[in-house]
């Protein structure tokens, strides 16, 4: 078994275990407190009912949720508020972890049903992650709680909400590495940088989600459950803000993969050549540490490298550049950049698009991806394994002048893992 499914089971194992020992307990000591249980159980199902409308996050380039996006934010606040719930309406709680966890699963598990039946609906590791962090929350904070260590010491006061936003804190941590751990164990990418996108990605709507958890188990600790729907209010309002900059993403996205098919469509280059290029040059970027903005200018580059073509009288012969002579290959990328500034793309791109046929020792690391994997590609031609390990080996004998030797390593290696037909698209920017 792959190291990666070990870890995806274990995870998976572990949140499976906490829900079962949840749900015995429960059934088999009852329900404390079952209008706070209802409550929160209802505020969290009708947060996970609210994906209902979302735009799709799979967008032209991006096959995967952003790092550190939470597809129904009302229902995790909800689930954290009910885990640092320590009162309602100046009366002490009496519910404990493992009641916490099966409310959570159960009404989660109730939101969702409708996006299931419509062929959607949050993926294991997501309801994995919430289980857990869950879990880790509450066993922070409701022992310590219940036993009246935290009222004895800290009061009701400011030194209590430090100790939820502390809790707050090490259970995004928590959501974080586990995250990261997930998509390492699929993907095989370097963990330093997946771990660092997550926790990036905390200062986005993460932190909102904290920060409303958390004035939601004070507020209902002051007023009472009347709190929840108002305090729901302003992340909904969120939300919606979220759901329209993130349509605003994707139409961008798909702008630049209309644009990237213009030479697909002009006979200038094979089909799929820029997509595919695209696709293992993101893998390769995540293998070499690059993340977040970086990730997104490296794959809107490899998706536009080859529209200089479009400047050209005479289409190349199948549309590969790598085969050119060299002054060649720079005339078309430096077609290609004025083309993409044209665009209204980031500069950024335009540079990467513009160098990826320099010498690689004057190139910076984007435009050393993209100039081996387009020139992987365009050797390769899709004719089966022994023309992949051909193309390697003549990219392994250019690494003297035109191929750094790192690119072509990490190119092989994610070859080797499966390729483009494995790769997660991460470009979020």
């Amino acid at each position: 078994m792959r190291p990666g499914a070990v870890t995806v089971g274990a995870v998976y194992g572990a949140a499976l275990l906490l829900s079962l020992a949840g749900f015995a307990s429960t059934l088999w000591y009852g329900v404390d407190e079952p209008g706070n249980a209802l409550a929160f159980g209802t505020l969290i199902a009708l947060g996970e009912l609210a994906r209902w409308g979302a735009a799709p996050g799979a967008g032209a380039l991006s096959a995967r949720e952003a790092p550190g996006s939470e597809p129904a934010p009302l229902a995790a606040a909800g689930a954290l508020a009910y885990a640092l719930l320590g009162a309602s309406a100046g009366t002490a709680t009496t519910h404990g972890v493992l009641q916490i966890v099966p409310v959570v699963v159960a009404a989660g598990l109730a939101g969702i049903v409708p996006h299931i039946a419509r062929g959607g609906g949050p993926g294991l590791d997501h309801l994995a992650r919430r289980v857990l962090t869950v879990g880790f929350a509450a066993l922070c904070f409701q022992p310590l709680y219940n036993s009246g260590a935290v009222v004895e010491h800290l009061g009701q006061g400011p030194a209590y909400a430090l100790f939820l936003v502390l809790l707050l804190v090490l259970t995004a941590l928590c959501d974080a590495v586990l995250a990261a751990l997930l998509l390492r164990a699929r993907t095989g990418f370097p963990y330093g940088p997946l771990l660092r996108d997550e926790l990036r990605a905390l200062l986005g709507i993460g932190s909102a989600v904290g920060a409303t958890g958390t004035v939601m188990a004070l507020g209902v600790a002051a007023a009472g459950l009347w709190a929840l729907p108002v305090l729901a209010v302003p992340l909904l309002l969120t939300q919606v803000s979220f759901r329209r900059y993130a349509a605003v993403r994707t139409v961008n996205r798909q702008t630049i993969a209309s644009l990237a098919r213009a030479t697909e469509i002009a006979g200038c280059t094979p089909p799929g050549h820029a997509r595919r290029v695209a696709a293992l040059s993101a893998a390769v970027g995540r293998e070499l540490g690059l993340s977040g903005a970086e990730l997104a200018v490296l794959e809107h580059a490899a998706l536009m490298h080859d529209i200089g073509q479009l400047s050209l009288v005479d289409p190349v012969a199948g549309g590969a550049t790598a085969l050119l002579p060299t002054e060649e290959q720079r005339r078309i990328a430096l077609l290609g950049g004025e083309v993409v500034r044209m665009t209204g793309v980031p500069e950024a791109v335009a540079v990467v698009v513009e160098r990826q046929a320099d010498p690689y020792r004057e190139q910076p690391l984007p435009a050393r991806i993209v100039r081996t994997v387009n020139a992987y590609d365009d050797l390769a031609g899709g004719e089966g394994a022994g023309a992949a390990l051909d193309a390697l080996e003549r990219l392994r004998l250019g690494t003297a002048r035109d191929h750094h030797p790192d690119v072509v390593e990490c190119l092989a290696r994610v070859l080797a893992r499966g390729g483009a037909a494995g790769v997660t698209s991460v470009a979020t920017g």
